[in-house]
């Protein structure tokens, strides 16, 4: 199942995240999840693991388990490399061993210290705060972004943990529209305007942390997992799939592409079993009352600065 992008290109619903995935476990998480059927990969320069990641591609496609047409390989623009898009696209390429992107994303709207090409650091202030680059504008970035699809760097160009205000601007400075806007977005995060306004426009929304982070995000930041929550652990013996399985099916019937992140392979085979089945649209609604507007990921916490204030 897919979803056909403004481009006419075509991004798989489901998808494997790779962030905070350890480098010596990537190969046989890619391989398995191939074999699953996973044909998606959302990566980033920003999880420094680009290499091992393109390692286990390249193996999967020598050995003729997948071929690389059938792959939808998305990658991520750091803040670092704001002023040097080509060579940031050219250096994850490499790390991919990958002669195009399917997808690349500007992961935050914002630019920050340029600490060299690829090195994807967060330079931090004498105060202890991100050092934040006020010369380059999100303009210019996307200007810059589009050069990849005429290069034929990338098929397809998006943004990243931008609201309605900057996704408006993209749309009124853009010669190539974003295909894609990545948000976390999950049943205490739903977002519902900025996913209406996106899909309004013609831009596919991926929720990033569409299980709202799981165990990860509650030991990183202390926030409240989603999958504990009692009306959805009321809802599995009803359809006979687990609270993950329900969350991801609840994504996908509001049309975003669900791009979960899981280190275990029965996590894997159970992510991916979720079009078998279909939520009531009174099970969509008693979904659509969970919201508490709610935000797990939060990069405040190393960037010494809330940039969602």
């Amino acid at each position: 199942m897919a979803i056909t992008l403004n481009n006419g290109f075509k991004m798989p619903i489901i998808g494997l995240g790779v962030w905070r995935m350890e480098g010596k476990e990537i190969r046989d998480l890619i391989t398995n999840s191939i074999k699953l059927g996973y044909r998606h990969f959302d990566c980033a320069a920003d999880y420094k693991n680009e290499t091992e990641v393109g390692e286990a591609l390249a193996e999967a496609v020598k050995t003729g388990l997948v071929k690389r047409e059938d792959l939808f390989i998305t990658t991520k623009l750091w803040n670092s490399d704001h002023g040097h898009v080509v060579e940031a696209c050219k250096d994850s390429l490499k790390k991919l061993q990958l002669d195009y992107l399917d997808l690349y994303l500007v992961h935050f709207p914002v630019a920050t210290k340029h600490t060299g090409v690829g090195a994807t650091d967060s330079a931090l202030d004498d105060d202890g705060v991100l050092d934040i680059d006020t010369t380059i504008s999100l303009e210019t970035t996307w200007h810059a972004m589009e050069d990849l699809v005429s290069l034929g760097l990338a098929r397809s160009i998006g943004i990243s943990n931008y609201d309605i205000f900057l996704t408006r601007d993209c749309l009124a400075y853009s010669k190539v529209k974003p295909a894609v806007n990545q948000i976390e977005t999950h049943p205490y995060f739903q977002r519902e305007s900025l996913v209406k306004f996106c899909q309004k426009h013609g831009i596919c929304v991926t929720a990033h942390t569409p299980l709202g982070g799981a165990e990860a995000n509650t030991e990183w930041f202390g926030t409240v997992s989603v999958l504990d929550d009692p009306v959805l652990k009321g809802l599995t013996e009803k359809y006979k799939k687990t609270v993950a399985q329900i969350v991801l099916r609840w994504g996908i019937q509001r049309n975003t592409v669900v791009i979960p992140k899981s280190s275990k392979v029965e996590r894997l085979k159970e992510n991916f079993e979720v079009l078998d089945f279909e939520l009531s649209k009174e099970d969509m609604d008693l979904l659509k009352e969970l919201d508490r507007n709610y935000r797990t990921n939060q990069p405040a916490k190393f960037w010494g600065i809330n940039l969602y204030a």
